[in-house]
């Protein structure tokens, strides 16, 4: 009978000495209060307690946390736009106590500083200068908060603008305004390129001409120094320049005829070619160069006449 009273206890017993025993896992703080009041702060490890007198009231991670607020506000010009701002944030060692104590809800606190920091900064910019201006807003954030949360026992680590979302209308006129520049950029891309490639032909072609040119020049040249040659022959063998220009002229002659000739798709007048037709066009040729070395001579020869 005895012993049948003594298992309810030793049980008993038992119970509350396991209970006087709990674990504290790394980057933990437990607080532990006695009678309703703070008593300690424990770290990690197997830690002891007074049954039925100490408790556990709450345990805080000492890890870095990360808070995702979003925002909307609006900007400079009128837009509507949606932010989200990461806020990384660590309770301090050495203020447990005030983390603890001081907040029943630290992401709410958080996030309304987050908000008024993010209304009071993004109203002042324009929507493009929110996009290039971000990190300004994170750190105003960060700035404010450090101030605010140090006193309650939290750390801001750091702060980050991760996503600006304008409206759906912005976004696509954005993107309207992007493409007409990038097809206005293309359309000078390709008109200079015309440009430089008429300017370039034009140089070619100008090129072409003057070669062209010289080489006719040179050409000429030669046939000058040619026929210079040939009378100079000519002369050697006691035929006069009348004489010898009238052979050459009829040579030329002949040797046409014979290039027309050769070809065989080209177009031929014949003028009349009867054996007195030849000799008499033959001579009226001898007759018309020698005219014209007569006259040359005799303007040679001529004295200019004195005024009276």
């Amino acid at each position: 009978m005895g012993s049948f009273f003594i298992i309810p206890f030793i049980f008993f017993g038992v119970i509350i000495l396991i209970s006087s025993f709990f674990i504290v896992k790394q980057q933990t703080a437990v607080i532990v209060e006695r009678f309703g009041k703070f008593h300690s702060i424990r770290q990690s490890g197997l830690q002891l307690k007074i049954p039925l007198v100490d408790r556990i009231a709450g345990r805080l991670s000492l890890k870095i946390q990360q808070l995702d607020v979003i925002i909307e506000t609006k900007t400079l010009d009128d837009v509507f736009v949606k932010l989200k701002v990461s806020v990384q944030y660590k309770v301090i060692q050495d203020k447990v106590y005030d983390s603890f104590y001081k907040l029943d809800y630290p992401h709410e606190q958080i996030t309304s500083y987050v908000f008024d920091v993010v209304r009071a900064e993004v109203p002042k910019m324009k929507l493009d200068d929110v996009f290039v201006k971000k990190d300004d807003i994170a750190i105003a954030v960060k700035t404010e908060l450090n101030e605010a949360m140090s006193g309650y026992g939290f750390d801001i680590i750091k702060t980050l603008v991760t996503d600006i979302d304008p409206d759906g209308q912005v976004k696509e006129a954005m993107n309207r305004i992007n493409a007409s520049e990038r097809e206005k950029i293309a359309a000078q891309f390709e008109g200079d390129a015309q440009r430089i490639l008429i300017v370039e032909r034009a140089k070619a072609e100008a090129e072409s001409k003057r070669l062209q040119g010289q080489g006719i020049a040179d050409q000429r040249r030669e046939i000058a120094r040619g026929l210079e040659e040939s009378v100079e022959v000519l002369n050697k063998v006691g035929i006069n320049s009348q004489e010898a220009s009238a052979l050459i002229v009829v040579t030329q002659h002949y040797d046409t005829l014979q290039s027309i000739g050769q070809e065989t798709n080209s177009n031929l007048i014949l003028l009349p070619n009867s054996p007195q037709a030849g000799s008499q066009m033959l001579n009226d040729m001898v007759a018309s160069f020698t005219a014209s070395n007569q006259i040359g001579e005799a303007m040679k020869n001529a004295k200019p006449k004195k005024l009276k």
